[in-house]
């Protein structure tokens, strides 16, 4: 490689260092069955005991025993690898039963697996583009990453409608032809504010307006409603959403993501679909472990009642303390905003190397400069001891961010 292009490089990672956003990776090593604790490894190749406040292992299912014993028993089974793609020996009998599973989970016809539930939205929405040639798509401002690169790649008309502001869609939707086919691309929980998205509303214009619906509940899924079908569980209306996307990385502590909808539908996203052809599937352990971990939390509701009741008793614990706990946040998810790129990287080294407490900054692009936080996600396994050892680290270091901003 030329010198001048290694500058290329450098000159990119320098402007990120300047503006306090670089990112550095904390070596963690979870260990099993002593969730939310790990262990730090610095850099002089020592280890020290943290806790983790920032995990999307939201119920702590990828420390489940039964869950464990699925990845195990599967493991000796049919071995490590799919050995292909989907078509190319890469089906098997726990792909099959876990997409039959998750399509039932919200109520639908069928479901189709992916790596990742970044590559199922990728590959989903652009594909849908595909199938209709003329689609407009209506995406909510504050969609994830992944939604946003498939509606692009998608290269249809699309329009950005402010977040949840139904006015503004209900706007831009009679911009479009009234007989092309449309689309409306949201999420149940958005998991940067941890607000929620008025999904009965939204399915109000879009079946005035003749739209199919597209909800990503990857924040959701397993965290509400009585089974752990999502918000639109919760809030009666997942028979009016067309398509549900979601995640086997959250709540059920494994990885993988899919998309649900209408058996012709999906056949037709598993027939066209790049990234879902033309990649190896999910190992069958991993596979196997997330049916079962699905099966779990669909029976246990009561772990979502304690996950709530967590989240809640941190908010309130964080008000009365005096820190800035944003008050958009409905959910499980407990952001504290500090606004500034170097100070929220500062808060967080100081908590994780002065206080063993992990819990990373969140800068741009994850979100607008200025709007920094840290972003904590309790679990029904923090309790009431290290919340308050979090509290007390919280306080303490806050004023001494504080005083080096009024610096």
């Amino acid at each position: 490689m030329r010198d001048e292009d290694k500058q290329v490089f450098e000159a990119a990672v320098a402007a990120i260092r300047d503006e306090g956003r670089y990112r550095v990776f904390a070596d963690i090593m979870r260990e099993r069955g002593r969730f939310p604790r790990a262990r730090l490894r610095l850099e002089n190749g020592e280890t020290r005991e943290i806790v983790v406040w920032c995990s999307n292992d939201y119920l702590g299912q990828g420390q489940s025993p039964e869950v464990l014993d699925a990845a195990h028993a599967a493991l000796d089974t049919v071995g490590a690898g799919a050995g292909g793609t989907r078509n190319i020996s890469g089906t098997t009998s726990y792909h099959v039963d876990l997409e039959k599973e998750l399509a039932s989970l919200h109520g639908k016809e069928a479901a189709l697996l992916f790596t990742s539930g970044y590559v199922s939205n990728d590959a989903t929405l652009s594909t849908l583009a595909k199938l209709f040639p003329d689609l407009w798509i209506f995406s909510d401002a504050q969609n994830h990453a992944s939604m946003i690169e498939g509606i692009k790649r998608a290269k249809c008309e699309r329009r950005i409608f402010r977040h949840n502001d139904l006015q503004h869609l209900e706007a831009l939707i009679n911009e479009a032809p009234p007989h092309a086919p449309k689309l409306i691309a949201f999420e149940s929980v958005y998991s940067m504010d941890g607000d929620t998205a008025p999904i009965e509303a939204i399915c109000d214009i879009a079946e005035a307006y003749g739209a199919m619906t597209y909800l990503d509940e990857v924040h959701g899924v397993g965290l509400y409603g009585h089974n752990g079908g999502g918000v639109a569980e919760r809030d009666g209306v997942m028979h009016r959403v067309d398509f549900i996307e979601g995640t086997l990385a959250k709540a059920f502590g494994t990885m993988g993501g899919y998309v649900s909808g209408p058996a012709s539908a999906i056949d037709a996203i598993r027939s066209t679909a790049s990234g879902f052809i033309f990649t190896t599937s999910l190992a069958p352990s991993i596979a196997a472990a997330a049916l079962e971990s699905v099966r779990i939390v669909k029976a246990c509701p009561h772990m979502r009642d304690r996950l709530a009741e967590r989240a809640d008793r941190l908010k309130a614990m964080f008000k009365d303390a005096g820190l800035p706990v944003m008050a958009e946040s409905t959910t499980h998810i407990v952001p504290v905003l500090v606004g500034d790129a170097a100070l929220c990287k500062l808060t967080s080294d100081k908590l994780l190397f002065e206080h063993g407490i992990y819990v990373q900054p969140i800068n741009y692009p994850t979100v607008a400069r200025g709007a920094e936080r840290l972003r904590f996600t309790p679990s029904p396994f923090h309790d009431d001891d290290l919340m308050e050892a979090l509290v007390r680290a919280m306080q303490t270091v806050w004023a001494e961010v504080m005083a080096e901003r009024a610096a």
